[in-house]
């Protein structure tokens, strides 16, 4: 745990000032970033009442506002705040414990759902190399959710069962507010539209194929300080970090537990459900937009085409790949292609190895530039109303 101690002395002390009391000792931290969000507590009584598992569970709310918030986002922050001191004096118990931590006049520039959630998550690290507690699991989830009734066991029992497993990602379903059938239909589409999304991805061969929702993954501790933590993004947080996770290995998907997140039109942060839901409500047929699965196909023959790149030389694989389709052709050559299929080369003494760098080249922000280049010419969007039958 030398490499944690190393990690927690670069992170800002202003951030790390409250500790979470030692003899807490858990095994388990749950981290939601709150902000602004009245519906907590339906959050919090959720978990209080879901199935226990046989481990110290602390859940840790980061309610925090940035320098620009306005007085009715502080004033809601500190009601919450003494609230969840509240609801934690009347139901916390030995092996049960939630703890509210008040964070305010954040950065304007880092201000955001990231740190908030990189501040828990850190704190949880320090908890679990005070307590030395190696196997240390973080749990991310949003102050608008709710949780199927065997979440925390079942996320306990996967990292139990694999001493070397890196993190799990959960199931999702959307809740919806109370009379709001427009967003009803936008919601149902959203999580097929990822599931799609999720399945060409699989399709194509590209190995880090798992959605990435703030609210639906865990790690271990150890994982977590692996990849440098939680970035401070205000907005697609969850997509970057679970990126570097994913590159190392060992990935459970937990498709027995569910979160229900709000689904909500929202325009708080750039990306995420809320943008999302608005984009689709803002459609005029009402449908989302989709990849073509062409486009995919045309990505899948160059994966397949990877393991015959190992070892060759650069006019080899040029001669290879000449018969890709003229967009995915022109990518190539715009990313200098061939000048990291010869880096891949060089640093990799197997094939295994060559696979490894060769994708973290081609990574999923590659393959998303490539998806928005080739859409809408040659590739033009299909109505997902023809799509989401199929996944």
């Amino acid at each position: 745990m030398k490499h944690w101690k190393t990690y927690i002395e670069r992170q800002k002390t202003e951030y790390l000032h409250t500790i979470i009391p030692p003899e807490t000792a858990a095994e388990i931290v749950v981290v939601i970033p709150c902000y602004n969000e009245p519906a907590l507590f339906e959050t919090l009584e959720n978990l209080y009442a879901a199935d226990r598992p046989d481990a110290n569970v602390l859940t840790v709310v980061i309610l925090n506002s940035g320098v620009l918030a306005g007085e009715e986002v502080v004033a809601q922050n500190r009601i919450s705040y003494e609230k969840t001191n509240l609801f934690a004096e009347r139901y916390n118990e030995d092996s049960f414990v939630f703890l509210p931590l008040l964070f305010e006049d954040l950065p304007r520039k880092h201000a955001g759902v990231g740190l908030a959630r990189k501040i828990g998550m850190d704190l949880a690290v320090e908890h679990f190399l005070r307590n030395e507690k190696p196997r240390g699991i973080i749990v991310s989830l949003d102050a608008d959710c709710t949780v199927s009734s065997n979440f925390l066991i079942t996320i306990w029992e996967a990292f139990s069962r694999d001493k070397s497993l890196n993190g799990t990602i959960h199931d999702f379903r959307h809740r919806v507010e109370a009379g709001s059938p427009l967003t009803e239909g936008a919601a149902r589409q959203y999580e097929a539209y990822i599931r799609y999304f999720r399945s060409m991805l699989e399709y194509t061969g590209f190995p880090y194929y798992w959605h990435t929702i703030g609210s639906a993954f865990a790690v271990s501790a150890d994982a977590y300080v692996r990849v440098g933590g939680m970035g401070r993004q205000q907005g697609g947080e969850d997509f970057y970090f679970l990126q570097k996770v994913f590159a190392l290995g060992n990935i459970r998907e937990l498709k027995d537990t569910t979160v229900f997140p709000m689904a909500r039109l929202s325009d708080r942060v750039p990306f995420g459900t809320g943008p999302s839901l608005q984009k689709i409500v803002n459609e005029p047929d009402g449908n989302v937009r989709a990849y073509s699965k062409r486009a995919f196909e045309e990505l899948k023959r160059l994966f397949d085409m990877k393991d015959g790149f190992f070892g060759k030389d650069t006019q080899t694989v040029e001669i290879m790949i000449a018969g890709l389709h003229p967009s995915l052709l022109q990518f190539l050559r715009e990313i200098d292609f061939l000048t990291l299929v010869r880096d891949c080369n060089e640093n990799s003494a197997s094939l295994a190895t060559f696979r490894k760098r060769f994708f973290h080249h081609f990574n999923a922000f590659r393959t998303i530039k490539y998806l928005n280049q080739v859409h809408p010419e040659p590739f033009p969007y299909e109505s997902f109303a023809t799509l989401v039958d199929k996944y």
